[in-house]
């Protein structure tokens, strides 16, 4: 049996961030004669009241997958999901190389992986018709139940509507910022670091960047309108920066960490604990504001969700300066894990900050960088996981990793403009 875990909470309950469902180990592989043939079909019936309702608010285009030299194809009766044997002429069409269906199944890596990698081999369809159908494996497979408008509310420790523009203070009680994070999936905290720290994490910014190169294997590069080559991340900034490697060793820093309540450390990505990012105007290749998307989106939601992640804002930033952007309580519902889903209900949150405020966002919850239009903004990045609850679990996140360091130099952002 390919499921481990067993159903995680109904969307509208959360009562943690914790949301792991497997551990990490050896998995045999998976057959597609027996997976396609017969265990799927049975999580698929077993399985409908999940899939059904919100299976009807998509656009279900056939979809044949092939791998093995067999093919097999997902239908959409508009009752219930059939899986033929065989090929569809006119729908979407996947390949799968060797070991893909095992990381599909797995959990290990998503098709929003192989495209960001590169290895996505789709000679027909579009990438929608891929995701679409990538909910309802994972809805099968985990027993989630697919998102339908409604499923996911808001309500304060009170029980009256979240005020999902709230600002924070540094020092509210952590139960205030607990429940917010876990109904929300994100929090905005202002004035966490003074406005001299920042200036000179700045400086250190500019000091650094000239030990930064293209292909260097520790930084991100971006193309601007002007035919510039702009360094846009570089990795590894506490090395480099005395006043940031002096900030994630505060209290204050070490404090954001026990917000959620489950136990997160820092530091788990030892050769990149901290980002400084350059945010551009103009950006028309690579990956510089990154468009809709969840940090689980590569693959391992199962085994690492969810994890946080700290943008500290070296300068403000705005709708003109590259705000993040974040959809309230996405991290609740099984919904795209990139892109911005037609019909989806989730409110967008824009999150203004000024210079020392701090955001956190959950890794399941689905956000965008707005690409800056009148003046550039500096940001640092970093994260808290949680802890690992086995030791084959960082082999398999360092796999994950190369992924999303091919991602820059695979495929581009949409050429810069307001979102």
């Amino acid at each position: 049996m390919v499921l481990e875990g067993g159903p995680t909470p109904e969307p509208g309950w959360p009562t943690s961030v914790d949301l792991r469902t497997r551990n990490d180990g050896p998995q045999p592989p998976v057959d597609p004669v027996d997976f396609f043939g017969r265990e799927l079909p049975e999580l698929l019936e077993s399985r409908a009241a999940a899939i059904q309702p919100g299976a009807r608010q998509l656009a279900l285009t056939p979809l044949t997958v092939e791998t093995d030299g067999e093919t097999w194809t997902f239908h959409w009766t508009g009752t219930r999901v059939e899986i033929r044997r065989g090929g569809y002429d006119g729908g979407a069409h996947i390949r799968l190389a060797a070991g893909q269906l095992d990381d599909l199944v797995h959990d290990q890596q998503t098709p929003t992986g192989w495209r960001a990698s590169g290895q996505l081999d789709q000679p027909a369809g579009t990438m929608t018709d891929v995701l679409d159908w990538w909910l309802v494996l994972r809805a099968a497979l985990d027993g989630r139940a697919l998102h339908v408008p409604g499923a996911v509310t808001f309500g304060d420790r009170a029980g009256r509507p979240l005020d999902l523009h709230r600002t924070f203070r540094v020092d509210e009680p952590i139960e205030e910022l607990r429940h917010f994070l876990v109904e929300a999936g994100y929090l905005h905290i202002a004035g966490v670091f003074a406005a001299d720290e920042m200036a000179a994490v700045s400086r250190d910014m500019d000091a650094a960047a000239p030990g930064y190169a293209p292909g260097d294997g520790r930084s991100w590069w971006s193309k601007t309108s002007d035919g510039e080559r702009r360094l846009v991340r570089m990795q590894a900034f506490d090395d480099r920066s005395p006043t940031t490697a002096a900030i994630v060793g505060t209290r204050t820093f070490r404090a954001l960490g026990d917000i959620p309540g489950a136990g997160h450390v820092w530091g788990k990505r030892a050769f990149n604990r901290i980002e400084a990012l350059f945010k551009p105007i103009g950006v028309v290749e690579g990956i510089s504001d990154v468009p809709w998307h969840k940090d689980c989106a590569l693959g391992r939601h199962s085994y690492d969700c969810c994890g946080l992640t700290v943008g500290i804002s070296v300068t403000g930033a705005d709708a003109d300066s590259g705000q993040l952007r974040v959809l309230a309580g996405s991290h609740r519902a099984l919904i795209w894990p990139q892109l911005r889903q037609p019909g989806c209900d989730l409110p967008e949150i824009d999150l203004p900050t000024q210079t020392g405020d701090v955001t956190l966002h959950l890794s399941c919850t689905l956000h965008m960088a707005q690409p800056p239009i009148t003046h550039e903004r500096r940001v640092l990045y970093t994260g808290f996981g949680l802890p690992d609850r086995s030791a084959d679990a960082a082999p398999a996140r360092a796999r994950l990793s190369a992924v999303r360091e091919a991602a820059p130099v695979t495929v581009s952002q949409p050429p810069s403009g307001r979102a």
